[in-house]
């Protein structure tokens, strides 16, 4: 089955967001029968025409179409959506949600304790570029990157090269979620101030108030994930 025109029509996208709102049109046409079960969406370089966009924005917001269990990409055939509600967990490339959930916390918390233990002062100066470099991005795609550049900093920081080979391994499933959750949950300018807090433990030197906010940060994912899958 392919994908009609006529859906798009009328529907103008805003620059503010532009991969928030072609993912936000895409969902709701999804869920509300417009693209039905089957449909084969039309090529990211038409989709990029109908909606005014670059094919980059296209490309982000079905990722995260991808991620919550709306439509799967088949190579040699295009994009199709499989189902038309949100499923029990999200498909983030290797790894899904649920895995992610279950393992980081015991990698991730006692890596920042151990990288307040551990950190020089120019380890800490990375750690404040990146957290500054965040807050002032307002491009999606970057900041994703940044929010992984910090955590897997963070890992190599803790001396620790289980820790940082870990994370290293989980990093593009971590990128897609985040991204996910900013789409979806608007959680970018909230992360922002888990990661300032993060940081600012480090800095102190104690492992248990750097362990703590990362726990915290990770708990708050955990939240945003459980509204957007309904758990």
């Amino acid at each position: 089955m392919n994908l009609s025109d006529s859906w798009t029509a009328g529907q103008p996208i805003a620059r503010v967001s532009a991969a928030e709102a072609v993912f936000s049109s895409l969902r709701q046409a999804i869920e509300d029968g417009r693209l039905a079960v089957g449909t084969r969406l039309s090529s990211e370089a038409a989709l990029a025409q109908q909606f005014g966009v670059s094919r980059s924005v296209v490309r982000e917001a079905l990722r995260s179409c991808a991620s919550l269990g709306l439509t799967e990409t088949r190579t040699g055939k295009g994009t199709f959506v499989i189902a038309d509600r949100v499923g029990g967990d999200l498909t983030l490339g290797q790894y899904s949600a649920r895995e992610l959930t279950e393992a980081r916390p015991h990698i991730e918390v006692p890596a920042a304790g151990l990288a307040a233990r551990r950190r020089s002062e120019d380890d800490l100066q990375h750690l404040r570029d990146i957290v500054d470099s965040m807050s002032r991005e307002d491009d999606p795609e970057a900041w994703v990157a940044l929010d992984a550049a910090f955590h897997a900093a963070i890992a190599r920081f803790s001396g620790n090269r289980v820790f940082e080979k870990v994370v290293a391994d989980i990093r593009d499933a971590m990128a897609n979620q985040s991204e996910t959750l900013n789409m979806v949950a608007g959680r970018q300018q909230d992360s922002d101030a888990e990661h300032r807090e993060i940081l600012a433990a480090i800095e102190t030197g104690s492992a248990a108030q750097a362990s703590e906010a990362m726990r915290r940060h990770l708990e708050a994912v955990d939240a945003a994930l459980g509204l957007i899958l309904g758990s």
